[in-house]
């Protein structure tokens, strides 16, 4: 992921200099009120200098920022000011659209002095797969009066990963300058690195091929209704609460679309599974996944299951069989394909499985 601030100082020569730096955030995020063309969402609070999402479209992070304003009379450096923010990057998109935003806001919540005085303004740089969509809209905007409230940039980005199969990868940087009368001005750079687009994922049956944006490191959430499907459903909660890895966003399966380790996955999950008239044998962690038998591991299932392997085993290793309702089963690729298409989730992408009603 993109690093944020480093630190940066200009000095006159009247010896005067304005610096800035990373610094811890305030915290005090509940409380922020903000201008922003899109309100910065509450889930952000959960960021502590790190990228924090809760779907596969939008990131946030924020960091801290200091501010601090010196001069130098006879050799003797004397600080004259200073002032705390906190820095909100945050990057959305969508699936079905080639171009996303990144807004920036810039938050001040404590200072004194010269600092105070500041402004704020700045443009948007990309590099990697990617152009600047329009203009950057951030105005010059003072950093007082020091009320938590966001001063804020808004610019887009737009991929070239465009060509079918293409996978593109962009970092977008918000390149901000303070000034402060009689100082010199200072410049920070923030920058994201959250979204990754592509025209990879193909059709889906009337659905075309499509460019479209996203969050990758977040993993999307497919469902088994245990209405719709109760024989799967159930032997994914079994599977699941054995200790199989799968059943929430901390503990993520993994998508393969190697076909020759898909392939080796499900024969040593299924190969020698019976001849059952209305039935037919699952595998969970699912064989499409980098948590299949050909990467380690040994089969398990469950009684009544009709498969000849070890029951009662738990543990975040292997794979479980069983033999379920063959209509169910077969379903189960039709509901992976449309996941896979509406979330954009190539190889190595992350996902989880609920199984519930």
């Amino acid at each position: 992921m993109a690093a944020p601030f480093t630190k940066t100082c200009v000095q006159t020569s009247d010896n005067r200099s304005l610096c800035v730096e990373p610094a811890q955030p305030s915290r005090r995020h509940d409380k922020v009120t903000t201008l922003a063309p899109v309100p910065f969402p509450s889930w952000c609070a959960g960021s502590n200098g790190g990228a924090v999402s809760t779907s596969r479209t939008a990131a946030c992070r924020i960091t801290g920022l200091l501010l601090t304003t010196t001069q130098t009379v006879n050799g003797t450096v004397r600080i004259t000011g200073e002032l705390n923010a906190d820095v909100y990057d945050y990057t959305y998109g969508s699936v079905d659209l080639p171009n996303w935003i990144h807004q920036i806001g810039v938050s001040p919540w404590s200072g004194w002095g010269d600092a105070v005085r500041s402004t704020v303004t700045g443009t948007l740089a990309v590099s990697g797969d990617c152009t600047v969509n329009g203009a950057s809209s951030f105005p010059v905007q003072a950093l007082s009066p020091v009320n938590n409230t966001s001063r804020v940039g808004e610019a887009g980005a737009r991929t070239t990963a465009t060509a079918l199969g293409a996978i593109g990868y962009c970092t977008t940087t918000w390149n901000l300058t303070f000034a402060a009368p009689n100082y010199p001005t200072a410049r920070a750079s923030s920058a994201m690195d959250e979204i990754s687009c592509d025209n990879a994922t193909g059709a889906n049956f009337t659905r075309p091929a499509r460019v479209g944006c996203v969050v990758p490191w977040y993993p999307a959430q497919v469902t088994y209704s245990s209405g719709s499907y109760p024989s799967l459903a159930s032997h994914v909660q079994r599977a699941q609460n054995s200790g199989l890895p799968g059943a929430s966003i901390l503990d993520p399966l993994y998508r393969n679309t190697d076909q020759a380790t898909i392939d080796l996955n499900r024969s040593r999950a299924c190969g020698d599974a019976p001849s059952i008239a209305g039935r037919s044998c699952d595998e969970y962690p699912l064989a499409s996944t980098y948590q299949g038998l050909a990467f380690g591991g040994t089969r398990r299932t469950f009684s009544s299951c009709n498969i000849n392997a070890p029951t009662g085993v738990t543990g975040s290793t292997g794979v479980s069989a069983c033999m379920i309702t063959a209509s169910e089963n077969n379903a189960q690729g039709g509901i992976m394909a449309a996941f896979y298409y509406d979330n954009r989730v190539l190889g190595g992408d992350p996902y989880w499985v609920e199984a519930s009603s």
